[in-house]
């Protein structure tokens, strides 16, 4: 964006001035390579060999360009000088029509608002009006904005013109929402994704353009502007013309701040040491400044949130300290603490923060909420890992009180912590804190090391029941005394019975066909299901058996197989008195004497078991048909 120039001599303030979004807007397709090339690569090929399409689709977020790219194709499209009369992108001498197509006002350039123009009738006045020709420019280009918008019965208008439109006739879609344009529309344009302009790109646009207009500017100052653009051009341009005039005519770190509300990205780094080596006291101290300084709780929060992913990023690409809109502080303590704090401890910091941001920003007083995030940060920074919690758990078990640390443990969080994984632990009734540090040991008190309070940790001794297993709470629970049931049940039948005398024929479908029976207990049921099976059969079961037997039911997933399904269990069976039938000598002569013939049934008769002892099951017999049986026939048992 080197060649970026004004559209229009600035004037004084109140005399027609023309804010920066405007009055920089890009002009030609070199402008738009700031982030946007390839977009700019495709159209430049397709124009040189002349396969130029009939529509074209232009999504993104907002402020990256698309009405802007719109009206610089239209301009691409109806191009003509002196000596240049055809479609190309070589736009540095303005044409005869490219300052109208621009300015929005060229009678051949027809621009919708779809947001307002939504309906049937507007998209038949387009149909209409397309069998003319242009009045003066080689195309007549249709330019419709969040096209998404539109009415069901508009898309529907628009298709068949769509596919088939007059060769002077060429239509340009910009929409936020590319999922809300039916199928059928897009698979007939050619689609372009402007993508998000990188904070390292938005900051070389603000230098510029600052430039140009003799204002100066701290580089600090840029960079939070980019960074709260979120890769939109609008939003950085506008953020920059509030920050001049904040400024009094200068653009300054410390203005932006308090104009944005945000932090000092060092005292967000500060915070952040605190958080990892446990300090409470320091982290309420140092929020609370920020806080007396103007900053919001919700977007140091944020802050938080985004240095923490990027010390994240910087342990597993150190070329992103490169980043020209991070500061130098970022770069040099960002890379220190991604050599020193786990990537679970990080983990384990940005999923709180996720959850905590919301409340904060939910909160009546969000200043409150924050303080509360920031303490359950503070305490759980070097809380060990699930895996690290159960493998002292199991050391206890086996009466083993030491367990030596783990390879790769000096990895941990600031200060030489191992943040959650390879963490030492001492013996029984040893106290250590939340770094692994033995408290047995002389230590200078907090009061006399300027520090504030320290989570602690202590080792718990072994129970007298070492050898039991360890249950989940949830299994605990299970295991209470629970009432007797109103109803028994015993097996996976019961269940389905208890469906279908109370009127359940979807979920007896589904007990029967998905569910397998890992484990049945009163109050207590284990299954396992297909791999097409819906996971509300849980919640089903669960409400259901308590409200069928009045007693309450914890109905767990597991990943052992199980028993077969009931439709796989009565399918075996039926194969298995399949096979029982072959066996039987006259079962076996028949088949002989008619060659073909085959078993599609085996019914067993209900007196016939009745009068069999010992469970013993009854021979297969088979029934005689009328008429003659003939070779190829079935015989049903």
């Amino acid at each position: 964006m080197s060649d970026i120039g004004p559209t229009q001599t600035s004037t004084p303030a109140g005399n027609g001035y023309r804010v920066l979004a405007r009055k920089y807007r890009p002009k030609d397709f070199s402008d738009l390579m700031v982030g946007q090339e390839p977009m700019v690569r495709t159209l430049t090929n397709a124009f040189e060999t002349g396969r130029i399409a009939q529509a074209y689709m232009l999504t993104g977020v907002r402020g990256v360009g698309k009405t802007t790219t719109a009206r610089i194709l239209a301009r691409a499209l109806n191009y003509k000088t002196a000596g240049i009369d055809k479609p190309t992108i070589d736009l540095r001498q303005p044409g005869e029509h490219c300052q109208a197509i621009m300015e929005g006002r060229h009678v051949d350039v027809i621009e919708m608002d779809a947001a307002s123009h939504t309906g049937i009738d507007d998209i038949r006045e387009i149909i209409e009006q397309v069998r003319y020709r242009p009045v003066s420019a080689r195309y007549k280009v249709y330019i419709i904005d969040e096209v998404h918008m539109l009415s069901t019965q508009a898309f529907n208008g628009l298709l068949k013109t769509l596919e088939e439109p007059p060769e002077h006739v060429k239509f340009i879609f910009a929409t936020t929402e590319i999922r809300k344009v039916p199928i059928t529309v897009l698979s007939r344009c050619q689609r372009f994704d402007l993508r998000r302009i990188s904070a390292a790109d938005l900051v070389g646009l603000f230098t510029t353009i600052l430039e140009k207009e003799g204002i100066p500017a701290e580089p600090e100052a840029l960079a939070m502007i980019a960074r709260a653009a979120e890769g939109s051009a609008r939003d950085g341009l506008s953020l920059l013309d509030q920050s001049i005039a904040h400024g009094g005519g200068r653009v300054l770190a410390e203005t932006v701040r308090g104009m944005l509300g945000l932090a000092d990205r060092a005292r967000i780094v500060d915070l952040f040491e605190h958080i990892v080596r446990g300090d409470v006291t320091a982290v309420l101290s140092e929020f609370g400044a920020q806080y007396e300084a103007g900053a919001n709780p919700v977007v140091v929060l944020t802050d938080l949130a985004d240095f923490t992913h990027l010390v994240t990023r910087f342990k597993y690409i150190p070329d992103a300290a490169q980043d020209p809109s991070l500061s130098e502080i970022e770069r040099v303590r960002g890379q220190e603490f991604a050599d020193t704090v786990a990537v679970s401890t990080l983990s384990r910091i940005w999923q709180m923060l996720l959850k905590g941001i919301p409340e904060a920003e939910n909160s009546s007083r969000p200043a409150g909420a924050a303080e509360m995030v920031l303490i359950r940060l503070t305490h759980a920074a070097h809380l060990p890992s699930p895996e690290e919690a159960a493998r002292r758990l199991a050391d206890l078990a086996n009466g083993d009180g030491q367990r030596p640390p783990a390879a790769g443990g000096n990895g941990g969080n600031g200060g030489g912590g191992n943040g959650g994984g390879g963490r030492p632990v001492s013996p029984p009734q040893s106290p250590v804190n939340a770094r692994g540090a033995d408290m047995s040991a002389p230590r200078v008190p907090a009061e006399a090391s300027g520090r504030g309070p320290t989570a602690m940790l202590r080792a718990v001794p072994a129970p007298e029941n070492v050898g039991e297993p360890l249950e989940r709470p949830a299994m605990q629970a299970a295991a209470e005394p629970q009432p007797e049931p109103r109803v028994p049940v015993r097996s996976l039948d019961d269940i389905a019975e208890l469906c279908a005398k109370n009127r359940e024929p979807v979920l007896r479908a589904r007990i029967r066909q998905s569910v397998h029976l890992v484990k049945l207990e009163p109050g207590r049921l284990e299954i396992n299901l297909e791999p097409d099976a819906p996971k509300s059969i849980l919640n089903d079961l669960t409400s259901k058996l308590r409200e069928w037997t009045g007693i309450t039911w914890w109905v767990t997933l597991s990943n052992e197989r199980g028993a077969p399904t009931l439709a796989q269990a009565e399918e075996q069976a039926q194969e298995q008195r399949k096979t029982d039938a072959r066996a039987d000598p006259d079962v076996a002569a028949i088949l002989a004497q008619f060659p073909g013939a085959k078993i599609i049934d085996v019914r067993i008769r209900a007196a016939e078991e009745e009068n069999e002892a010992e469970e013993q099951p009854a021979p297969a017999t088979a029934e005689s048909a009328e008429g003659d049986i003939l070779p190829g026939d079935d015989i049903e048992l």
